[in-house]
């Protein structure tokens, strides 16, 4: 990646962005390769989210990550570069992509700021491979033609240029320095104006994806732990809402990020009007400044309605044997899973709570460093999927998910999130999830199963986690 001094970023004039523009089109022909031009600048005052809705279209491909406690939201739309993967070698695949466009991309901006410099946005599916017809590839990579973020008080536009060598110089000036006049002062006034009733459809019937079969696959899970096949088994049940109207996904967004703070709510977009949205609390792994972040997060119990039944709700979870051990399980396989990339991790000598809207779990805060010879990539290759999606051992829990779920899982469980070209990124899990598509949604929650669960229970324990899905959908 060539990065060009910010001293020459091409803002001040339109006479400074075609010189800049030429040279880019100068070196695609001198290599016969196309070259991304990236061009970052800072910002005045801009919503993320407000500007994917306002220049929302489904036939492109789109990113959304917000933590709302984080103080950091990004976005991201129509892809400049983009790929599809599958098999076990498609997060190798995905670097290697990335690796090329990296190795053909001029970077122009102030880029000690956050989020700045190109971004590539990544979803794979918990399967390496998945059934014909499905929403998502394995693996969807995309670096998009423009970005914006915020960052804890800073905000930031980043676009990304495709130059050809016979590129057409007048139409790429004319477009970019139009982005570039956008972003700068981004009027909301041209965003589409919904309102709660507009938004969500007035008649929705309700059905499971896999009827009548949850219960009978947790209790067949249960006699398979018995007989020693496995530890522990994440099992997931699906529904599936048809309404009378097309769904308005980026609404539905919006009502998760304001009712879960502590969560990360994500959309990605795959460009045929599929969209995969959520608030998720698991966070796969974070790297920033060499510094990895994970967590192990696994152990429920309901949230109470008044102070004294929440305080023993939370009790009986941190005294809950069942939920404990699966914790362990999840704790030390994350363990193990950092050890075998080269990458010691540390973790807290004991889980705490984390409450959420409407439930709250285990958590454990694990924290590695990270040396510039381990890609991100090779590290998510190795630790997707978790025993808190999956199960454990991962290979044998894994191999009887479907079977016993009959779902196609797609993007739920999966991760989606991005990497830049630091080796910096977030890789979150797709849990808490729907999958929409048009006047229908797919939604999806499970619960781990290990000795002494109880079928009943664990359905119970899916229904509050559909809660915030359906809350956001349809309340």
């Amino acid at each position: 990646m060539q990065i060009i001094p910010s001293s020459m970023l091409p803002e001040r004039d339109q006479d400074a962005l075609r010189v800049f523009l030429e040279g880019c089109r100068e070196t695609a022909r001198a290599k016969q390769h196309f070259q991304i031009a990236s061009i970052s600048l800072a910002v005045k005052h801009i919503a993320p989210l407000a500007v994917l809705e306002s220049i929302y279209e489904p036939s492109e491909l789109h990113f959304y990550i917000e933590r709302a406690a984080d103080e950091e939201a990004l976005a991201g739309a129509e892809a400049v570069a983009e790929a599809t993967f599958s098999g076990v070698d498609r997060f190798a695949q995905a670097q290697a992509f990335a690796d090329e466009i990296m190795d053909n991309t001029i970077v122009v901006g102030d880029l000690s700021e956050p989020f700045t410099g190109p971004h590539f946005f990544t979803a794979f599916t918990f399967n390496d491979t998945v059934p014909e017809g499905s929403a998502f590839a394995p693996a969807t990579i995309f670096l998009p033609r423009w970005q914006v973020s915020r960052a804890k008080g800073k905000y930031g536009a980043v676009a990304n240029i495709r130059i050809d060598p016979d590129a057409d110089l007048d139409q790429l000036v004319a477009r970019v320095w139009g982005a570039y006049q956008k972003f700068s002062i981004f009027d909301y006034t041209t965003a589409p104006v919904q309102t709660a009733p507009a938004a969500k459809p007035t008649t929705v019937e309700r059905s499971e994806l896999a009827p009548d079969v949850y219960p009978r696959a947790v209790a067949k899970a249960l006699q398979e732990i018995a007989a020693g096949a496995y530890e522990k088994i994440v099992l997931a049940r699906g529904i599936k809402l048809q309404a009378n109207e097309p769904w308005q996904p980026l609404y539905a967004l919006n009502c998760l990020r304001e009712r879960f703070a502590g969560c990360f709510t994500f959309s990605f977009g795959g460009g045929d009007g599929r969209s995969f949205i959520g608030a998720t609390p698991e966070r796969l792994l974070r790297i920033r400044d060499g510094q990895l972040l994970t967590e192990a997060i696994a152990g429920s119990a309901p949230r109470g309605k008044t102070a004294g039944e929440d305080a023993k709700f939370a009790r009986d979870l941190l005294d809950s044997d069942k939920d404990l051990h699966e914790h362990a399980c999840v704790r030390d396989s994350i363990l193990r899973r950092l050890k075998a990339v080269g990458v010691n991790g540390h973790a807290d000598a004991a889980p705490r709570l984390l409450p959420l809207a409407n439930v709250q779990h285990l958590q454990t805060a694990i924290e590695a460093e990270v040396g510039d010879d381990v890609h991100l990539l090779n590290i998510l290759q190795e630790m997707h999927p978790t025993p808190a999606v999956g199960g454990t051992p991962r290979k044998e829990a894994v191999a009887r998910i479907h079977d016993l779920e009959q779902l196609d899982r797609g993007l739920y469980s999966g991760v989606v999130g991005w990497f830049n070209h630091l080796n910096e990124g977030e890789m979150i899990v797709g849990i808490r999830s729907a999958l929409i598509e048009g006047n229908t949604a797919s939604l999806y929650a499970g619960a781990g199963i290990v000795e002494g669960s109880d079928p009943e229970k664990e359905t119970r324990e899916t229904e509050l986690k559909l809660r915030a899905l359906l809350d956001a959908l349809t309340v």
